[in-house]
C-alpha cells in the first residue's frame, strides 16, 4: 500500500463515521473544524456517547459506571471540552476508598492512610515483597501478565488485590492474560511506579490537580453530548438508531455502507468509511467478501460484558464517598459509585442511586437475572463488605453491556493482527478508537486517537498512512488512569 492514501479523483466529498462515542464524536467535531467535507456520523443508539453516555435514573443523572476525565488529558483536547462546556467542567476532588484485609483504604492510595489503617504485618508483607519481588519472582522464557505483575509487586500485593480483582474483571487467571495487560492497564505495575503514585499524593509534591478530576454537571455524558452539539454546529449530520448492518466491496474499497433505521434499512456511498466500531462487528458486516482467516480470528477475539445496576435509595446521600472498590472474590461486584457525589449536587433531596458494576457475560449466571433479583444481590453484596444500608430501595434500573471491556487473553494479539491488516488493506476505511483498535483506554485517549486521524488527513482528502503508523505506536503507550 501507498504511503498516502489517495481518494476518488484526487477530492473526499464525504466521510461516514461510524459509532458515536468519544473518538467519532471527537472525529466529527474535528472534521467538520479541519475540512470541508460532509461528515455524516451514525449511531446505533437513540442516544450518543457509547459506554461513556449518561442519562437519568429517577431524576438523578447517572453514567454507565464510574467515569472521570484525567487532568492528564492533552492540553489541547482538554481546552476545547473547556470551551465547549463552559462552566458545566468541574474539578472535583477524587475520594474513593479500596477494601483490603477488610479494611478500607483511601484511593487513590495515600501514605499516611496507609500507613495507619493496614494491619501491620501485612504493610510490612506488601513493601518487603515489593522490594524483593524481582528477586523472587519465577523465571519464564513466556511471561505473562500474572509473571509480570509478581515480578514488579511481589506475592501479597498480587494475591491479596491484583490477582482477584483480575478474575473478576476479566473472568480468566492471570495467568491466561497477556503481558499487554499489565503495561496498559497498571499504571502501578512495580514498586517505583507505586510509590510515585503514593508519595504523589503528598504537599509539596502534587501537582494542583493531583488527586483531582475533572466532572460535567449533567453527567460524563455530556462530553460526547457537547461534541455532537459543536459538531452538528459545524455542519456534521448525526444519525442516532442508525446501526451499521452492511458493507459493500469492490476489490479493497467499500463502496456501499448500509444502515439499519426504524424506517428501514438505507443506503449510502461515502468516499471514505471511519468506524470506532468494535473491530470484529465492523468485520462481519462486510459478510462473505472478509476471509476465513480473518472471520475466524474475529470469532476467536474476546471481550468482557458488565451488567450496570442502578440502586435508588430513600436517602440523601449513601456515604461521602465517589467510589467504592472490591477486589475480593466473595463480592462478585467490582466497583460501586455514588453519581450525586461525582457531581456535588444534593437534588433531588430525599434521593440517591448507587451503581455497581457487575463483569458478567451473555449466559452468565447473573446476566438474565430479574432487575428486582439484581438489586437484591447488590444489597447482600453491599452488607457483606461491612456497609451499613439502611436506606429503603425505591427503585432498581439495569444496563448491560455486551463490549465493556476488550479481553488482553494470550492469543488477542495474533487475532487482532490478522483482523488490522486487513482493515487496513481497504483503502478508504479506517479503524480507531477504543473498540476499533481493541484498547482499554480511558475518554482522552480515546480523543487522542480522533484528533490523530484527522491530523493525518489533508485539505485534499488524502490520508497519510505513515503518519498514522507512528501515531498506531504512540497510542500503544497509553496507560490507563483509574
Amino acid at each position: 500500500m501507498a504511503d498516502t492514501e489517495q481518494t476518488v479523483q484526487g477530492q473526499a466529498h464525504s466521510i461516514a463515521v461510524l459509532g458515536g462515542g468519544p473518538a467519532g464524536l471527537g472525529a466529527a467535531w474535528k472534521l467538520r473544524q479541519e475540512t470541508g467535507f460532509n461528515v455524516t456520523l451514525h449511531e446505533g443508539a437513540p442516544l450518543v456517547g457509547g459506554n461513556a453516555a449518561s442519562f437519568d435514573v429517577e431524576g438523578i443523572r447517572v453514567d454507565y459506571g464510574s467515569h472521570r476525565l484525567h487532568p492528564v488529558t492533552d492540553p489541547e483536547i482538554m481546552g476545547h471540552i473547556k470551551q465547549i462546556l463552559g462552566n458545566d467542567l468541574l474539578l472535583r476532588p477524587r475520594h474513593g476508598r479500596i477494601r483490603l484485609r477488610k479494611s478500607w483504604i483511601h484511593f487513590p492510595l495515600k501514605p499516611f492512610d496507609l500507613a495507619t489503617r493496614l494491619p501491620i504485618p501485612f504493610a510490612f508483607s506488601l513493601f518487603f515483597d515489593a522490594l524483593t519481588a524481582k528477586f523472587r519472582a519465577p523465571k519464564t522464557d513466556d511471561p505473562t501478565f500474572k509473571t509480570v505483575l509478581l515480578g514488579g509487586l511481589g506475592k501479597t500485593m498480587c494475591e491479596s488485590f491484583y490477582f482477584p480483582y483480575v478474575r473478576k474483571l476479566w473472568g480468566k487467571d492471570p495467568d491466561e492474560l497477556a503481558t499487554t495487560l499489565a503495561q496498559r492497564r497498571v499504571s502501578g505495575s512495580s514498586l517505583p511506579k507505586l510509590l510515585k503514585k503514593i508519595f504523589g499524593q503528598l504537599p509539596g509534591l502534587k501537582s494542583p490537580t493531583t488527586g483531582k478530576f475533572y466532572y460535567p454537571k449533567e453527567g460524563f455524558g455530556q462530553i460526547c453530548t457537547g461534541f455532537a452539539g459543536a459538531a452538528e454546529a459545524s455542519g456534521a449530520q448525526i444519525a442516532l438508531n442508525s446501526k451499521v448492518v452492511g458493507l459493500k466491496l469492490d476489490g479493497n474499497r467499500v463502496t456501499e455502507l448500509t444502515v439499519e433505521t426504524p424506517s428501514g434499512p438505507q443506503t449510502s456511498s461515502p468516499d471514505k468509511i471511519w468506524s470506532t466500531l468494535p473491530i470484529s462487528t465492523l468485520i462481519r458486516a462486510a459478510g462473505d467478501a472478509v476471509p476465513e482467516a480473518v472471520k475466524t480470528a474475529a470469532q476467536n477475539i474476546e471481550y468482557r460484558g458488565m451488567i450496570l445496576i442502578y440502586l435508588v435509595l430513600d436517602t440523601d446521600q449513601f456515604t461521602e464517598y465517589d467510589a467504592h472498590y472490591f477486589p475480593e472474590a466473595a463480592i462478585p461486584m467490582s466497583r460501586m459509585s455514588e453519581p450525586k457525589n461525582y457531581s456535588a449536587t444534593s437534588e433531588p433531596k430525599g434521593r440517591t442511586v448507587l451503581c455497581a458494576e457487575l463483569p458478567a457475560d451473555p449466559g452468565d449466571e447473573h446476566w438474565d437475572l430479574s432487575n428486582e433479583d439484581l438489586g437484591e444481590k447488590m444489597r447482600e453484596w453491599i452488607k457483606a463488605a461491612g456497609l451499613s444500608l439502611t436506606a429503603n430501595t425505591v427503585k432498581v434500573e439495569t444496563r448491560r453491556l455486551p463490549y465493556a471491556y476488550p479481553v488482553y487473553n494470550r492469543t488477542y494479539a495474533d487475532n487482532f493482527a490478522v483482523m488490522d491488516e486487513w482493515v487496513a488493506s481497504l483503502e478508504n476505511v479506517l479503524t480507531f478508537g477504543r473498540q476499533g483498535l481493541f484498547a482499554h483506554d480511558n475518554t482522552h485517549h480515546a480523543l487522542s486517537m480522533a484528533y490523530g486521524a484527522v491530523s493525518c488527513l489533508d485539505e485534499d482528502g488524502n490520508f497519510d498512512r505513515t503518519r498514522w503508523a507512528e501515531l498506531r505506536e504512540e497510542f500503544e503507550t497509553h496507560v490507563v488512569e483509574d
